[in-house]
Order: C-alpha cells, then sequence, then structure tokens
C-alpha cells in the first residue's frame, strides 16, 4: 500500500528561515502566525493528511463515487468521515476573515496545508478546495446578504462549493456558452443549461452545495461581454438560514474518468433553478476570474502534491529492492544483490525529481505570500507590486508544476518497474491523479499564451521587469559569497536566456504572431526554470546560514548538493527552450491540415 508523510519540517524551514514569514508582522493576521503558532498548525495539518486522508487514497480510487437513478451521489466510503475531520478541524477557514467564522491566518499557511492534503489524497481535497475557490470569489464580488447567507455555512463545511462554467459544446471559449437566465422578477432569476465537467457537483459529504454559474441573461451582448455570474444552491435557503425546497439543478451523470475516481465530476443540468446574481450584471467572468486564480494556484499545488507523494514511495521502493551490483563494486556484500538506489541512473530519477519538488514548494509558498501581501499590506504600491508578480506567476505555477508533477509521478513509477505498472503498488493512481492538472482550470496551452500574451506585456511589461529586478538585486547582492557561486552564476545564465527569449520575440511575434503561440510553452517553461532556479539560490542562502551556526550540518550539506544537482541538471535546460523558441513557427505552422 502507498504511504504519504507530508514534509513539515522542509515547509517550517521555508517559511521561517528562506521566506521569514516572521519579519510580516506588519501584514494584517501575521502577528497572530507566531512561530509556535504555525508549527502546531503545520503539524497537526500534516497529521491529518498522513493520518486521515492518505489512507482513504486507494481505497477510494477503487471504489469511486456512485451515481444513483434517483440522482445522489455516494463519495467512497470514508471519505465522508475524512471531509468531517477536515471540516471539523477549522482548516476550510483558515485564512478567511474572522468575521466570517475563518482564522484569518496567512494565505501562505493555507497553501501549504493544500499541498499536505492533495499529496495525501487528491480526489478528496478537491471537495474543500472549491469550497475555499467559491468563498474567495463571494467575499470580492458577493453582496453583503449572500456573504452573511453563504460564507459562514461554506466555512464550517456544513455546505460546499462549485464553480460551473464549461458546456458540452465549449470550454475554454466561454463566449460561447448558452446557459440562460431569466428573471423572475422578485431579484431571482431561473437557469436553465447544462453544465459538464463540474468537480464536486453533487455528493453526500454536506447539507448543501452552492454552485457559482456562469450564464447568459435574456437580452445581454453575445460573447463574453454578456457573460453573468450566479449563485445557485443545491438546496434553497430559508430566511431564517435554515434549508427549504430542492432547487432545480441535478446530477444528470458523473463522468467515468482516467483519475481522481473519488471526487464525482458531474454533468449539471438546471431546469428553472432558482439563482442570484453575483456582482455586476454581464460582469460574470470578472468574478469567476477571482475563483479561476485560486483554483490555478491550487491546482499547481496539486501537481506538487502528486510529484512529493509519487517520491517518496520511489524512494521507499529504490531502498528496498534488490536488482543488480552497483557499478563500483557490491555495496550490500551480505546481500544477494544491492539495492537499486545505488544506481546512478535511479539516483538521477530520484535527484531530479526531489530538487524540483523543494524548489517548486519554495515557490508555491513564495507565490502564495504575494497573496497576503496584495490583500493586507497598507501600501498601494507594495500591493501594486504583489499583484503583479501573482498574475505573472499564475499561469506558470499552474502550467509547469503540473507538467512536471505528472512528469515526475511516471518517472517515480518508472523506479518499479513492472511492480509500477501493477495497481497494487499505488503508483499508477499518482501518475492518472497528476494527468488531470495539466488540463483542469484552462490547459496548460493555455496557461502559456495566457502568460505570453496578457500577462507579460501587461503595463508594458512592469512585472516581468520587477521580477528580474527582484532576483538581479539578489544575485548583486549574492557576488562576494564564495559559497553561493555554484548557485548564483548558473542562474546568472538563466536569465540571459530568459532576456534572449523575450527579446526575440518582442522582434518577431508582432509580425507573425505564431511565433509566440509556437513558442508560449516553452517561455513558460523558461521562465519557470528560472523561477525555481531563484528558489533554490535563496534555500541555499537559508541552508548556509544554518550550516555555519551549526546543529544538524547532514540535513544542511543534503540540501546543498540537491540544490546544486538542480543548477548543473537541470537549469541548463533553458538554453534548449531558447533554441527551440527561437526556431520559430514555419516549420510548425507549414504544413496543410490535410497532410496530418
Amino acid at each position: 500500500m502507498p504511504h504519504y508523510r507530508a514534509p513539515v519540517d522542509d515547509t517550517l524551514f521555508l517559511l521561517n528561515d528562506v521566506l521569514g514569514l516572521q519579519g510580516r508582522s506588519n501584514l494584517n493576521g501575521f502577528a497572530e502566525a507566531t512561530p509556535d503558532v504555525v508549527e502546531a498548525v503545520l503539524r497537526e495539518g500534516g497529521k491529518l493528511a498522513d493520518e486521515v486522508m492518505a489512507p482513504l487514497n486507494q481505497a477510494g480510487d477503487r471504489e469511486g463515487c456512485q451515481h444513483h437513478p434517483d440522482g445522489r451521489v455516494t463519495t467512497p466510503a470514508g471519505f465522508k468521515a475524512g471531509y468531517a475531520s477536515y471540516a471539523g478541524g477549522g482548516w476550510m477557514g483558515l485564512s478567511i476573515p474572522e468575521a466570517y467564522g475563518g482564522q484569518g491566518l496567512p494565505q501562505v499557511i493555507n497553501a501549504a496545508i493544500q499541498e499536505f492534503a492533495s499529496g495525501a489524497n487528491l480526489a478528496l481535497s478537491m471537495y474543500p478546495g472549491l469550497t475555499q475557490g467559491a468563498v474567495a470569489a463571494l467575499l470580492v464580488h458577493g453582496s453583503p446578504e449572500q456573504k452573511i447567507r453563504y460564507v459562514p455555512k461554506m466555512v464550517e463545511g456544513t455546505w460546499t462549493g462549485t464553480m460551473n462554467l464549461t458546456e458540452p459544446h465549449c470550454g475554454t471559449d466561454l463566449g460561447l456558452l448558452r446557459t440562460r437566465a431569466v428573471p423572475n422578477g422578485d431579484g431571482s432569476y431561473a437557469l436553465s443549461g447544462t453544465k459538464i465537467f463540474i468537480s464536486a457537483g453533487e455528493h453526500d459529504l454536506a447539507e448543501n452545495i452552492v454552485h457559482l454559474v456562469l450564464a447568459r441573461i435574456e437580452g445581454a451582448p453575445a460573447g463574453t461581454k454578456g457573460i453573468s455570474l450566479f449563485l445557485v444552491p443545491k438546496v434553497l435557503v430559508n430566511e431564517d438560514g435554515s434549508l427549504g425546497a430542492r432547487n432545480g439543478v441535478s446530477c444528470g451523470s458523473i463522468e467515468r474518468k482516467m483519475g481522481i475516481h473519488g471526487n464525482s465530476t458531474c454533468v449539471m443540468n438546471y431546469d428553472g433553478a432558482t439563482g442570484w446574481l453575483v456582482g455586476e450584471a454581464n460582469r460574470g467572468l470578472n468574478a469567476m476570474f477571482v475563483m479561476m486564480n485560486e483554483a490555478r494556484l491550487a491546482v499547481g499545488v496539486q501537481g506538487l502534491g502528486q510529484s512529493e507523494a509519487a517520491y517518496q514511495n520511489a524512494v521507499a521502493y529504490a531502498k528496498d529492492r534488490l536488482q543488480g551490483r552497483a557499478l563500483k563494486g557490491a555495496k550490500a556484500p551480505e546481500r544477494p544483490a544491492d539495492p537499486i538506489i545505488v544506481h546512478p541512473d535511479v539516483r538521477r530519477t530520484l535527484m531530479q525529481i526531489r530538487a524540483f519538488n523543494e524548489a517548486a514548494r519554495a515557490l508555491v509558498l513564495w507565490t502564495a505570500l504575494q497573496s497576503d501581501i496584495l490583500h493586507r499590506a497598507e501600501d498601494p504600491k507594495e500591493r501594486q507590486a504583489a499583484d503583479d508578480l501573482m498574475g505573472l506567476m499564475t499561469p506558470v505555477v499552474k502550467g509547469v508544476l503540473t507538467d512536471r508533477g505528472f512528469a515526475n509521478a511516471v518517472e517515480a513509477q518508472q523506479v518499479f518497474g513492472g511492480h509500477g505498472y501493477v495497481e497494487e503498488w499505488g503508483m499508477s493512481q499518482f501518475v492518472r491523479d497528476a494527468r488531470i492538472a495539466m488540463i483542469y482550470e484552462g490547459a496548460n496551452g493555455i496557461q502559456a499564451m495566457d502568460l505570453i500574451g496578457r500577462k507579460l506585456p501587461k503595463d508594458g511589461g512592469r512585472a516581468m521587469m520587477a521580477f528580474l529586478g527582484e532576483v538581479q538585486g539578489f544575485l548583486k547582492e549574492a557576488a562576494g559569497d564564495e559559497a553561493l557561486s555554484a548557485f548564483a552564476a548558473p542562474l546568472q545564465a538563466a536569465i540571459g536566456d530568459l532576456q534572449q527569449a523575450t527579446m526575440w520575440l518582442m522582434q518577431n511575434a508582432i509580425g507573425d504572431p505564431d511565433h509566440a503561440g509556437a513558442g508560449a510553452s516553452d517561455f513558460m517553461h523558461l521562465l519557470g526554470l528560472m523561477a525555481l532556479g531563484y528558489m533554490w539560490c535563496r534555500i541555499a542562502k537559508a541552508a548556509l546560514a544554518n550550516k555555519a551556526q551549526g546543529g544538524d550540518t547532514a540535513r544542511w550539506d543534503a540540501k546543498l548538493v540537491t540544490g546544486r544537482f538542480f543548477m548543473e541538471r537541470s537549469l541548463p535546460e533553458t538554453a534548449l527552450r531558447l533554441a527551440r523558441i527561437r526556431a520559430g513557427a514555419q516549420t510548425t505552422m507549414a504544413l496543410a491540415a490535410e497532410a496530418f
């Protein structure tokens, strides 16, 4: 049976020593996040992931969700109790304002808990994860009445939330959606239409489900300019807050899919369902994007979570599995063969995954910290800078971490050889579950196009210039530190590749936009590699400082070796990405469609 252990100690190191969480006490909610509080929260969250969620993962995958003739959906055995433990522990409202029943702690701590949960049991973690996203959208765009009526129940986990975008005939191009909303004359609307691929659309974990639904009000403009967002509860809520009659929304079926079997992916039918406008009419995408951006960052965390879980199991197997002898002679002469962890290619695989995971975790937490600065800082310039960095990094975190998360799950599966292909060992589930993260909340090709077409040129490239300025500032400070040279020099080379790629696109993509399209994915990964390299530089600086103070030097030596591996073996990929971008779109677009 596969196992999982939340990386609590590494997360604490990143929060305290790399990101300097305690130096942010000026931000609202951070003063309460004292070192002992943060450690207690992370250790309890890790315990929940390890002892409650992880043991349900493989069994939940095998059983899956069941759709019944009356429209009900039941989740796998144990999921209801597991969800109750998550909700009952207050984890749903970890970073939600206290006024709505939350604890008001920093979002960066919540991001860490999200990694633990998704690494332990991705399918189960999606139910509270989607609810947190829906709450975020309501807190920004909901009316005071909507916030009071729905958010506290969602924060306590009595009710859950979803987002309903996709329809059978349209995915990313939401301008084509057909779900319609007709005014009822009392401030509510009657919604009719069908939505597909709705995660957690129907289940037995909570009393009510609050659906956020994109629809078009009768007479609204065509395209995305005529889309509005509506709150449509599964069960209508009475004036006193109690549950009333069942609304006109139902689950028509659940998808039989590749992975995340424990999460109900539903076809949702709206038959004159009563809903209420969220935010302004015809500006639904603005409201929904709050939830989508939250979800995209959370999906990036899912990629990291699956990579970490697969890595942990591959390491355990590599230490135990006997096969052949080490190239330099037997390492375990008393045994019939050496454990496969002695073989360089197995080591390469494990080191590649480990080096990615540690840097990706730092990038996730660094990005989540920008969210805290954006929402909690008093200085408008500081908030603006954080908003710029979040906008730039959201497609990178989503796209790069899920692409690499899936690839790492496959590589970890390969360590098992034939056993990795057998369901008993659980590695195939990590591969299958990781695959969806590359697709939903905007397929990764869309993330790359969003980065290169919108985020990069926005405000004259202000976000990219600010990010490069921060990295260059770090390198300038580190210039006299010989111990950091093994990290700083490769990062400087990667920055050069990124700058050349950016310049090439500026010079060539205006005349032929296909150059941007053909190079978008490579650019996203180039920027992602550079960002991960920057994280490793910061990790190395903190590790060196800790090593100088004595204590567990073996831990810091291992950290530094892992970082040097990344700088030597992974970061040089930026040159490959640059070469691909410079190749342009000519051969990519040369063949006629009929030639394929």
